[in-house]
């Protein structure tokens, strides 16, 4: 760390209990249909719990010091569950075992390889898994990255023994789901958030074929879901026929499809089956809230499921009878919570309750939908968190731009950030820049390529908004992101300096052409297609051009850096440089590099520090007059 000053004594207490929420996350059913999977945080690390039922608590399954996020009961045996972990935030996940009579869990991958858990046979007793190597510290050597595969074998979960299915060139592929003779897989193959395929892969010799788009179809974006209950039809979400992605049932044999939620003016953010597939759960995006929905995976009508008003699903699993619908949600009063819904009683229970650190949190401060017009008159939306009406006069601006750039900012949780506008008086915007999805395709490809700062220039507008407010204080705002909403606020840094206080840019790229030349093989060519091909000689000279480092001295507002040593997606290079560089010009510059993170801060105790610090930048560089 360089630049940050110490944290006083008194800052942790004065924070208190706004670093202590912890939201409920649902992962799976139990196979017999007794209990849920959820993850919770212990001991300042997500870990993997069982929930029994309302009321009851959760009980913890694993204690890493490593966070364990994803995992699911093995199909066959509610005794044991399978999980993925990784080591420091590297994303190089291994495949683990864990019998729930002893505690032991056994690893089921190499090390060395980055596995991930695809679907289980339909005995229940294997997995698919999906593997491939990792070129740590690649540092640009093409030479060394070309050629990526993704290999697939079926994993035996209690033996550990495994047999090689076959393996697919390029990076973006994904087991969705095994048909139910056992004899072929369906897969995903993603290129960008306009463009991916479904292909099934023969299980027995290896053989693979595409499904969608067909031959000389056009690019669309499809999301398979699953085999229908025939085992010859699929169920499939795609944009093809329209602005927002819509799920349908497909034929490949008659290239026929039939619509399910086509009559929703909304698109589709997640869809799953029940093992015996005669129910599919699905999650419509309205609004910037995720809505559940269930159908009849034969008759394709609804299933009524009761409104739950305020709430935010983030995610769904049906149970295995198909007679109730698990959810994870939270709002913008209230943390991440699981509950389930009796089908056929339309009543609601909640199975794994929030941790609110003893706050009534049903007094912060709402979510606001705005809008702004941009510079070339598009109408750009987002949301306001407003401080409490105790604070008055000109209220200063935080600006939180999410990642992606395929994402969107939802009403969801704020954690941390209530203390900052609840206690620090601050107002809290998040925008849906172009290229944020849940508006449309059309609207998600707004800054592909050389459209790439138009998303930045969304900013500026929304700083000329944020001018004729009558309770924000234009002359007071700062800039944060992660990921790519970390670019964003290095390249707000560098066109509308003269306009903010600061910036703070998290796991941020500032200069394309390094963080494509270096982030992991499995993800490169997948960035390309979003950001442009850096060894064509036209668009490498344009990449530089427009990238953060380029026009450092530009950057005239204080800049804090934060990063992972060992972040795989943006290697910690782009924070390094830009620090220096911008450094080298008198500007004051916090820097913030944790040794045992990825592309985020997983651990608690580092969270909790971050959040200390930015606290303090705050204090000094944007409530100071």
């Amino acid at each position: 760390m360089t630049g940050i000053p110490p944290v006083p004594s008194t800052l942790p207490a004065r924070v208190g209990q706004y670093t202590e929420f912890k939201g409920a996350g649902l992962l799976d059913w139990s196979p017999d249909g007794d209990s849920l999977l959820v993850t919770f945080l212990r001991n300042n690390r997500t870990q993997l719990h069982a929930s029994v039922g309302p009321g009851q608590p959760l009980r913890p399954l694993t204690s890493s010091p490593e966070p364990t996020r994803t995992g699911a009961y093995l199909p066959s045996d509610a005794d044991i569950v399978v999980f993925e972990r990784d080591v420091g935030g590297s994303e190089t996940s291994r495949v683990f075992r864990l019998d729930l009579k002893t505690g032991v869990e056994t690893p089921l991958t190499d090390e060395k390889l980055r596995c991930d858990m695809g679907p289980f046979t339909r005995s229940g007793t294997a997995i698919l898994v999906s593997c491939s190597r990792v070129d740590r510290n690649a540092g640009g050597n093409v030479e060394r990255t070309q050629g990526v595969t993704v290999d697939f074998a079926l994993l035996d979960v209690r033996s550990g023994g495994t047999r090689a299915t076959g393996s697919m060139q390029g990076a973006g592929w994904f087991p969705l789901d095994i048909a139910p003779d056992d004899r072929t897989v369906l897969l995903l193959r993603y290129r960008s958030a306009s463009d991916s395929e479904v292909w099934t892969l023969d299980l027995a010799n290896g053989k693979s074929r595409r499904l969608l788009p067909r031959e000389g179809e056009p690019p669309a974006f499809y999301v398979g879901v699953g085999f229908a209950p025939d085992g010859r039809r699929i169920f499939v979400s795609t944009d093809r026929n329209g602005e927002f992605v819509q799920l349908y049932r497909y034929d490949p044999a008659s290239n026929a499809f039939e619509g399910v939620t086509t009559d929703i003016p909304w698109g589709v953010t997640g869809v799953s089956l029940t093992r015996d597939r005669s129910k599919l759960a699905a999650i419509t995006n309205e609004n910037g809230r995720g809505v559940p929905r269930v159908y009849d995976a034969s008759t394709l009508k609804p299933v009524a499921v009761p409104p739950q008003a305020g709430v935010n699903v983030s995610a769904t699993q049906l149970s295995p009878d198909g007679r109730r619908l698990a959810y994870s949600g939270s709002s913008a009063t209230a943390p991440s919570e699981v509950r389930v819904i009796d089908l056929g009683s339309q009543q609601a229970a909640l199975w794994a309750a929030a941790d609110k650190a003893g706050m009534d949190t049903s007094a912060f401060q709402p979510k606001e939908v705005i809008q702004w017009k941009s510079f070339d008159g598009r109408m750009i939306s987002g949301l306001i968190q407003r401080p409490p009406a105790k604070f008055t006069g000109k209220r200063p601006v935080l600006i939180e731009i999410h990642g992606g750039p395929e994402a969107q900012a939802q009403v969801s949780f704020s954690g941390r950030f209530n203390y900052i506008i609840n206690e620090m008086g601050i107002a809290f915007i998040e925008p849906n820049v172009r290229g944020s999805t849940g508006f449309g395709k059309t609207f998600h490809t707004l800054d592909n390529g050389k459209l790439r700062e138009d998303s930045v220039k969304d900013i500026g507008a929304l700083l000329d908004w944020i001018a004729t407010q009558p309770d924000l204080d234009a002359s007071r705002v700062v800039v944060q992101g992660g990921s790519y909403g970390g670019y964003m606020a290095n390249a707000v840094s560098a066109h509308y300096s003269d306009r903010i206080r600061g910036a703070m840019p998290a796991v941020g790229i500032s200069n394309f052409v390094s963080f494509l030349e270096r982030t992991e093989s499995y993800r490169r060519d997948l960035r390309r297609t979003e950001y442009g091909d850096e060894r064509d000689p036209a668009m490498r000279d344009f990449l530089i051009s427009i990238s953060p480092l380029t026009n450092a001295d530009k950057i005239k507002a204080p800049l804090f850096v934060i990063h992972g040593r060992n972040d795989p997606r943006v290697p910690v290079q782009e924070a390094e440089q830009i620090a220096a560089t911008v450094a080298k010009n008198g500007v004051p510059v916090w820097v913030m590099i944790a040794e045992n993170e990825g592309h985020g801060f997983a651990k608690k105790e580092n969270a909790d520090y971050l959040f200390y610090a930015r606290v303090l930048f705050l204090e000094k560089f944007l409530l100071s007059n």
